[in-house]
């Protein structure tokens, strides 16, 4: 499982938003300031759709398996999915695009360079500054 995991990372390191993201070093250094409620809330609801998503649909559909009731899966899936990109969508506008940008560089940089530790001895791990 780990080196497929960094085969993925190696795979998504070459895409030009990912690759920016790892040479650039995003970070969350734009956040130093104090956010208004509106930065915050869009923030929020961009994090929280990413976790209304998949996530969320795999559980609908063990919960349809657990009472063997397909259309639990069938009709809350793509309902749930697009509840959660009406969420991203809201999180968008609310917080900006600068800061919506700035928070998935930073959550891409994060993921990628994690898919490809799968790929490093324990030696090197340790040699990783912190996210």
């Amino acid at each position: 499982m780990g080196i497929f995991l960094y085969k993925l990372g190696l795979r998504l390191s070459q895409i030009r938003f990912f690759r920016s993201a790892i040479d650039g070093k995003a970070d969350l250094r734009a956040f130093d300031g104090r956010p208004t409620l509106r930065v915050l809330l869009g923030v929020f609801m961009i994090a929280f759709s990413f976790v209304m998503g998949w996530p969320a649909i795999g559980a609908l559909g063990g919960i349809a398996i657990y009472f063997r009731q397909p259309w639990i899966a069938v009709i809350g899936g793509p309902v749930l999915y697009g509840l959660s990109h009406l969420c991203f969508l809201g999180g968008m506008a609310l917080s900006g695009a600068k800061y919506a940008r700035i928070l998935l560089r930073w959550f891409a940089r994060v993921w990628v360079e994690r898919l490809l530790s799968y790929g490093l001895v324990p030696s090197e791990i340790e040699e990783l500054p912190p996210c």
